[in-house]
Order: C-alpha cells, then structure tokens, then sequence
C-alpha cells in the first residue's frame, strides 16, 4: 500500500509538515521530544492507534526513504506515518478480542502466565513492529486478572545465533545451548510503567524453576527504533555486547528480517535476491547505530560490563 497525503485533508496535512523541522533526520525521529513525535500521535489520534506503537513502526520504515546523510523529507516521513497508521488499525482490528481496553491497569491487577502459543502467535504476527513470531518459543503474559486480556507479553527461544554464541562462550563462558533469547517483547497501552520489568523477572523465576539446564537470557535492543533497553536494565540486566549494524530490507515497502527471507526464499543475501526479486527488495542507506545486547544469568547476579569493553559483533 502506497503512502499518501491524500489521506488528511489538505489543510491539516500542512499543519503537520509545520511541526516538522527542514532537514529532519533519523537521529532527531529517534528522540524521546521532537516534532516527529508530535506527529506521530496526532496520526495516531486519527486513526485511533496507539502512539508508542506507530513511532516505532514509522521508524523502522524512515531508512527506507532517508538520505544517506541520515536527513528525511519532511513529506516522506509524513507519509510513512500515515501508511504505517493504516496498517496499524488494520492489525489492531484483525485482533480485536485480544486486545484490553479502559484505562491503565496497576501491577496488582495483573497475573503471569505462560501464555497459549496460538494467541501469542496472532498478538505477536500483528502488533509487533516486526509482525512475526519465532516458531519454537515458549510465550510467557502479564495478563488482566478480570479478562484474562494479555497486558504485556514476550517471547523466548532457544538462541540459534551461532556468532553471539560464540563470543559469549568465549568471553563469558556461556555455552550456546544454555542461552534462550527473548525474542519478542510486546506491551499494550494499557500497560502500568515497569510492567515489561516485572514480566522479565517473573520469566527469570520460571526458568530457574522450570529450566535447570539453562543459564543465562538475551535480548537485542535496536536503538534505531527508540529503545533505550531501560526496562531490562530495571529488571537487573546487563549490556554484554554491541552489534555493527547492516542496512534494514523492505520488501513490497514492508520492513522485512533477514529470518524472513531465508523462509519464504531460501537466502537473506542481498545480492541473490536482487536478482530474483529487482526493485521490489530495497535496501536502506543511511548510517544505523549499533544495537545492544543485554545479558541475564539465571543464577547469581548478572555483573556490569564497562562501555570502553564491550565486545562489538559483526551479523
């Protein structure tokens, strides 16, 4: 689906080019106060989508439009805005019984639990950024003690990434078939501040209990998006690792993961895809930043690492 300002009026679409500086860049959409987010949730207020969720969805899609230099068509990122809005309330709708509504719950009104496969799979396929789930995983909820309505979910899976694996062997002394990575991480409006915190502590004490043979948790945090890895700092975790960054890959104007391609086509190279797939496989150009991994032991305490060591990965 194409991006249009056709779809808000012209007046109002002027309006909103207005809060957006000349010369908008990644760096600024990555901000926690800026015009781009004021942006964002006046588009979200129309369509009535939630405005955490559209920013982040925006910023995976600005690479795609942005200048090598980093800078930004104020018009072109409206447009993405208004594009990923649609598709947004699109998925929102596709599941709809799934999603609470009212007000902000407390930590008191929610319960954890290992939560059902199929209905992670849909909440995960379609309210994730990266609208997909990792088969294999084993899904874990806070959910509303009165609807039984998921407030906040993640995902953990066996790690399959042998280079991680390998450096965490090799400077930490993990070995690979001891870590599970939590893969996807998903919180609803509706969800009371350090309700992802509790939900990872909650997830540690299940795998101490339920896992012996495991030993430590990951995640990645891509900061690109505007994550800042604070809830799994409150939850006791530690920065490990940094990652080089390569460029992000849309298919059909669709953010598409590496994982992604291997599935549906058999490789994630960008050279072989090219020449099966053209210019309907676009890939971004302007700098990222690296992305963070932060690390848990299940069993004693996780300790800090120093920013000036931390070991930087290549994919």
């Amino acid at each position: 689906m194409e991006a249009r300002l056709s779809d808000v009026r012209r007046d109002v679409a002027g309006d909103l080019l207005a809060l957006l500086p000349v010369g908008l860049t990644l760096a600024e959409c990555r901000q926690p106060i800026s015009g781009f987010l004021d942006v964002v949730s006046k588009v979200a207020g129309r369509r009535d989508v939630e405005p955490r969720g559209l920013a982040v969805r925006t910023r995976l899609h600005l690479p795609r439009v942005a200048r090598p230099d980093g800078t930004v068509g104020r018009r072109l990122a409206l447009a993405e805005a208004i594009r990923s809005a649609r598709h947004l309330s699109a998925d929102i709708a596709a599941i709809r019984g799934l999603v609470p509504s009212g007000g902000i719950r407390r930590l008191d009104d929610l319960r954890f639990v290992v939560y059902d496969d199929d209905k992670a799979f849909a909440v995960f396929t379609h309210m994730h950024y990266l609208r997909s789930a990792r088969p294999g995983s084993v899904n874990f909820a806070l959910v509303d003690r009165s609807s039984g309505l998921p407030v906040a979910l993640c995902s953990a899976t066996p790690l399959d990434w042998q280079r991680l694996g390998g450096a965490l062997e090799q400077r930490y002394g993990v070995l690979l078939e001891e870590v599970w990575d939590i893969s996807r991480v998903y919180s609803f409006q509706v969800a009371p501040h350090n309700a992802i915190s509790r939900l990872l502590a909650e997830v540690r004490r299940w795998f101490r209990r339920e896992r012996r043979d495991a030993s430590l948790l990951v995640t990645t945090v891509d900061p690109n998006l505007g994550f800042t890895g604070t809830s799994y700092r409150a939850a006791n975790w530690q920065e490990w690792l940094r990652v080089r960054p390569r460029p992000y890959l849309y298919l059909y104007r669709q953010y598409v993961s590496p994982r992604q391609l291997r599935l549906e086509f058999g490789s994630a190279s960008r050279h072989d895809l090219h020449e099966r797939l053209g210019v309907r496989l676009e890939v971004s150009k302007a700098a990222l930043l690296d992305s963070s991994i932060y690390c848990c032991r299940l069993r004693g305490s996780t300790d800090p690492v120093p920013l000036d060591q931390l070991p930087r990965l290549r994919r």
